[in-house]
């Protein structure tokens, strides 16, 4: 018995759910999310609520069964208060900048790093080493951050790099004479 999956996901107001058979549609104040669904779990909509269930007992629909629920409790929560990932940036020189739809990172390289930004994200860098990434979409929000931090990710010595904010770095002792 899958202990996530029997939850059911609750739907709060303003938000609108579709269930067509296994592609969900879910609409709110942030914008609309559509994903498909694997054939061995059921989905339910229900009054303000909605139920996963699996088809079968075999492992793989109970192992789809958890996920299913959690990626549709992803996406209500995603389309009414939304996803926010934070990143630090450590280092001599090291900063960002966003304009126009287009990060600008200088981490070191001889050259200036470019990320273009999907439509669907917002980005903010309240400080030049401080990048806020946020939109509707828990996975886009991840896969955009982590992107981001593979460019430079923190190094043991001297801690310098891009790091999600409460990252710890387990720092390394240099070289001895």
């Amino acid at each position: 018995m899958s202990r996530v999956g029997k939850h059911p996901v609750a739907v709060p107001e303003g938000v609108s759910v579709t269930v067509e058979g296994l592609r969900v549609t879910v609409e709110g104040k942030l914008g609309t999310l559509t994903q498909t669904f694997p054939a061995s779990v059921e989905i339910r909509h229900a009054d303000q609520a909605i139920e996963v269930a699996p088809r079968s007992t075999s492992d793989d629909s109970r192992a789809a069964w958890g996920m299913t629920r959690a990626l549709i409790a992803n996406m209500v929560t995603g389309v009414s208060s939304g996803f926010k990932r934070y990143l630090d940036i450590e280092g001599v020189g090291y900063r960002a900048a966003f304009k126009e739809g287009v990060l600008n990172l200088q981490l070191g390289y001889s050259h200036d790093v470019q990320i273009a930004v999907p439509d669907d994200l917002k980005v903010a860098c309240p400080r030049p080493t401080e990048i806020e990434i946020s939109g509707a979409s828990r996975q886009r929000v991840g896969q955009l951050a982590a992107e981001i931090r593979a460019f430079r990710p923190p190094e043991p010595y001297k801690g310098k790099g891009v790091r999600y904010r409460g990252e710890f770095v387990r720092r390394k002792e240099g070289k001895r004479k």
